[in-house]
C-alpha cells in the first residue's frame, strides 16, 4: 500500500493545467485530468462528488474554495470517532465548512483541491 501511495503522490506532481475536462452532469461540475487519474487509481470518485456538492453549496460565500482532505491521527480518531475530515475554506484560512467521515479507504493522508468556476482541480492545475 505504501508503494501505491508514493506512486500516486509522485504522479500527481506531473499534472499541470489540463487537456480535457470531465463532467458530473447532475451537478454540472467539471474536473480535470489530475482528478480523473486520482479517481481511477485511488478509486475515490466519491471524493470528487462529495467535494463538488459541498463546494457548490458554498459558492455564494466565496468564489474560490480550497478543499483539504486530512486523515486524523489514531489518537484523534480514538477521541472523535472519525477517521478523516474535509475542510472547506476560502483560501484565506477562513473555514466555511467541515465534514467528518467515520471511515475512508482513501489511500492518501492529505490532499488539497481547488474549486473555482464550477471546476474541481489539483492546485498544480489551477
Amino acid at each position: 500500500m505504501k508503494a501505491q501511495v508514493n506512486d500516486i503522490k509522485e504522479r500527481l506532481q506531473y499534472f499541470s493545467g489540463t487537456e480535457m475536462f470531465y463532467s458530473l452532469p447532475l451537478i454540472k461540475t467539471r474536473f480535470t485530468d489530475g482528478l480523473k487519474y486520482l479517481s481511477e487509481v485511488a478509486e475515490c470518485f466519491w471524493l470528487i462528488t462529495d467535494a463538488s456538492v459541498i463546494a457548490k453549496s458554498l459558492i455564494n460565500r466565496s468564489e474560490f474554495i480550497t478543499i483539504d482532505f486530512k486523515r486524523m491521527s489514531e489518537e484523534k480518531q480514538d477521541y472523535t470517532g472519525y477517521e478523516a475530515e474535509i475542510i472547506y475554506s476560502d483560501g484565506n484560512d477562513n473555514i466555511l465548512e467541515t465534514h467528518r467521515y467515520n471511515a475512508t479507504d482513501f489511500p492518501l493522508d492529505e490532499l488539497r483541491l481547488f474549486f473555482v468556476n464550477d471546476t474541481l482541480m489539483l492546485p498544480s492545475e489551477y
